[in-house]
C-alpha cells in the first residue's frame, strides 16, 4: 500500500504524544488493522475517518490496550501505555456504556480523578471541587446529582467529556463524541476540544461526518484496515485520498458533503 504521509506528519526529534508502529489486529483470523504506523504532533486535533468496519474504534482500543494486537508497538511520549496511562484520557462510544449503572453524574466525573489519588484513597473536597468545575465546563453542573440513566444522550456524552477533563490528561482519545448529539452539544464539544488544544493537549477523535472535517481538525488520518493517508487536513482531506479510503461509496458521500474537499492537485 502506497500510504501518503505529508512532511509535517513525519518523525521529528521531539517525543511524539503517540507513536504507533506496525500495529495489526485480527478478529477470528480476519484482519481488522494491518501494519498501521503513524505519529501525531503535540497540541493538535486529529480526526480519524473511514467507512464502517474500517477499524477506527479498533485502532483506538488497541492503542489503549483494551483489545489485544497481533503485532506492532504503541508508544505514548516514548514509553508504553502502561507506564503512561495517567497521561491519557478516554471517551468511549456512548453505546458501549452501561447507562443503567446506579450512579450520578458527579460520581462518574469523580472516576476521572482516581488515577491521581493512589491506592485506597477516596475522593475528598478537592477532587469533588474539580469534578464540579469540569461539569460546569460542559454545562452540566446543575445535573451533578442526576442519575446518568435519566440524562439524554447528549447530556450523557457531556458527562463523559467532563470525566475526561477531570483526568487532566495530556493525550485524549475520543470515540465518536459527536454521534447522536444535538447541535448545541456538538458546538459545546468542539469548543471544549479547541480549549484543550490551546492548553497544548493532543486530541484524537474518531469521526464520521465528512462535512465538518475541514472545520474541526488540524490533521486527518484516513483508515480502511490499512492506513490510507495521514497529515494536515488541508493537504490530506482530498478527493484522491477519500476515493482510496471509501472506494465506490464515495459517490454517495459526495452528495452529502456541504463543501467538497479540494481535488488534491498541486500537492
Amino acid at each position: 500500500m502506497n500510504v501518503t504521509t505529508t512532511a509535517a506528519a513525519q518523525h521529528t526529534n521531539t517525543v511524539a504524544p503517540l507513536a504507533i508502529r506496525g500495529l495489526s489486529v485480527a478478529y477470528q483470523k480476519k484482519p481488522v488493522l494491518r501494519n498501521v504506523s503513524f505519529e501525531v504532533k503535540e497540541g493538535e486535533l486529529i480526526g480519524v475517518i473511514g467507512p464502517n468496519g474500517a477499524g477506527k474504534s479498533t485502532l483506538m482500543k488497541a492503542a489503549l490496550g483494551l483489545i489485544p494486537s497481533i503485532g506492532g508497538e504503541v508508544l505514548v511520549y516514548g514509553k508504553s501505555y502502561k507506564q503512561q496511562r495517567k497521561l491519557i484520557g478516554y471517551v468511549p462510544q456512548r453505546e458501549s456504556v452501561d447507562w443503567d449503572f446506579p450512579t450520578n453524574a458527579l460520581d462518574v466525573v469523580l472516576m476521572g480523578r482516581y488515577g491521581h489519588l493512589g491506592w485506597f484513597r477516596r475522593p475528598g473536597a478537592k477532587e469533588k471541587a474539580i469534578a464540579v468545575e469540569c461539569l460546569s465546563k460542559v454545562g452540566m453542573a446543575d445535573y451533578a446529582d442526576r442519575q446518568i440513566s435519566q440524562l439524554s444522550g447528549g447530556q450523557q456524552q457531556r458527562v463523559f467529556l467532563a470525566r475526561a477533563l477531570a483526568q487532566d490528561a495530556k493525550l485524549y482519545f475520543m470515540d465518536e463524541p459527536f454521534a447522536g448529539v444535538d447541535a448545541a452539544t456538538e458546538k459545546a464539544i468542539i469548543t471544549l476540544l479547541q480549549e484543550l488544544k490551546l492548553q497544548g493537549k493532543t486530541v484524537i477523535v474518531v469521526h464520521h461526518d465528512l462535512a465538518t472535517v475541514q472545520d474541526y481538525f488540524d490533521s486527518v488520518l484516513l483508515l480502511n484496515v490499512e492506513l490510507q493517508a495521514y497529515g494536515p487536513t488541508a493537504q490530506t482531506f482530498t478527493q484522491e485520498h477519500l476515493q482510496r479510503t471509501y472506494g465506490g461509496r464515495l459517490a454517495f458521500l459526495d452528495r452529502n458533503l456541504q463543501s467538497p474537499p479540494p481535488s488534491g492537485k498541486g500537492e
